[in-house]
């Protein structure tokens, strides 16, 4: 029977990095580490290419689950390590393919160790070899039901029968840190895994409009905050108090100039969080054209307020791609709990769909909204989420 050993992760995307490399690796074995740390027994060890993981007794299909939510890992497999000796890998060969039920098999050998006395194809053939000799199964280098990979080092092999993708992307932080708008909706927690994958740190910014926003909003949203943040370990969740700068938006402009206000105030309040936090760019959940602010004309006009940059990593995804990403990262059925944030609970019948910017600033000289984006900065709240603050701590 197969008992699995070591654990080795392949670097995917990293290994296109030149001079960067090494900070990228040691950022990803931190973050393997991390996300393993309930694991008390393992030992690792770095390579160029690969991070090799010892898991003695620990539970190979937890570390699974585990390593699939590691960005910048391409690929993993739960290995067994042999002596660099032809019979020891030719016997573990031989051994998996008699206890599978497969029906055809290919070898598949790269030897990092060149003063092994075997090239790679002879490696191959005599492990092929011996299958053939010894089972009913036959070689499909094409579409084989069984791969069987070998890695050749200096002193140990190690032998697999399984490869499990990866996250992708690169490691969570080493790109900087950017800021999200982070709502109780379905797409900006999906915002904030797609930024992650691209090896950024994600901070937010929640804008609660008390009492008329609940406290079980605000909830949800450190909920699905708690969520993502296992991608990173940890979030810092801002919260501004948005009411009387929402309130004078209805009472000068109303409909259907409300929301355009409402997020150029936003965005000039989080620039200014992003400033104080050391973001180096915004980044929101919007998607073109789905609703009246997302509208390229509205986007041209909301961003006119700031300088900082915006990333905007759902831009050209349906909703429908969103929601089965949203499912994929567990996030869907909280966002779609009942409870309304501050952007849903003043809904404006006609919102425009085509703001012109003079329009806009007519309106903002109609009341000091400068005065009010200081006193909510000044209301605001950090709250720091982690993977270990459940739903049923918050909800």
């Amino acid at each position: 029977m197969v008992k699995y050993d070591t654990v080795l992760i392949r670097f995917g995307e990293l290994s296109t990095k030149g001079k960067n490399r090494k900070d990228f690796i040691n950022r990803l074995y931190s973050n393997v580490k991390y996300m393993l740390r309930d694991f008390e027994s393992l030992e690792y060890r770095k390579a160029y290419d690969r991070i090799y993981i010892r898991i003695h007794d620990e539970d190979p299909a937890a570390i699974s689950e585990k390593l699939k939510k590691v960005f910048g890992i391409s690929s993993f497999s739960f290995t067994e390590k042999v002596d660099s000796d032809l019979q020891a890998i030719t016997d573990t060969c031989l051994r998996i393919a008699q206890e599978t039920d497969k029906k055809t098999f290919k070898i598949i050998t790269k030897r990092h160790d060149k003063n092994f006395p075997m090239r790679s194809d002879a490696i191959n053939r005599a492990c092929a070899g011996a299958i053939l000799s010894n089972t009913d199964l036959k070689v499909d280098v094409h579409n084989p039901e069984l791969a069987i990979r070998i890695e050749v080092h200096a002193n140990d092999t190690y032998i697999t029968s399984e490869k499990i993708p990866g996250a992708g992307g690169y490691p969570a932080g080493i790109n900087g840190k950017v800021l999200l708008l982070l709502s109780g909706g379905i797409d900006s927690p999906v915002a904030a895994y797609e930024l992650m994958k691209r090896g950024l740190m994600v901070e937010a910014v929640h804008f609660a409009s008390p009492p008329y926003t609940s406290e079980a909003a605000r909830n949800k949203v450190l909920t699905l905050a708690s969520m993502v943040s296992e991608y990173q370990g940890h979030m810092h969740v801002h919260i501004i108090n948005f009411t009387d700068l929402q309130l004078n938006i209805y009472k000068t402009a109303g409909d259907p100039y409300a929301v355009t206000l409402m997020r150029r105030m936003m965005f000039r309040l989080a620039e200014e969080t992003a400033k104080k936090y050391g973001c180096l760019a915004l980044g929101t959940g919007e998607s073109i054209g789905q609703v009246a602010s997302q509208t390229l004309e509205s986007i041209a006009c909301i961003n006119d307020v700031i300088r900082i940059p915006v990333i905007r990593p759902l831009v050209c995804f349906d909703k429908v791609e969103i929601i089965d990403l949203a499912r994929k990262i567990g996030t869907y059925e909280t966002s779609i709990l009942p409870f309304e944030d501050c952007c849903t609970i003043f809904d404006p019948k006609n919102p425009v769909t085509k703001p012109s910017i003079e329009k806009s600033e007519y309106y903002e000289t109609l009341f000091d909204y400068k005065k009010g984006i200081q006193e909510a900065m000044d209301s605001m709240e950090t709250v720091i989420v982690s993977p270990e603050k459940n739903d049923e701590e918050f909800l």
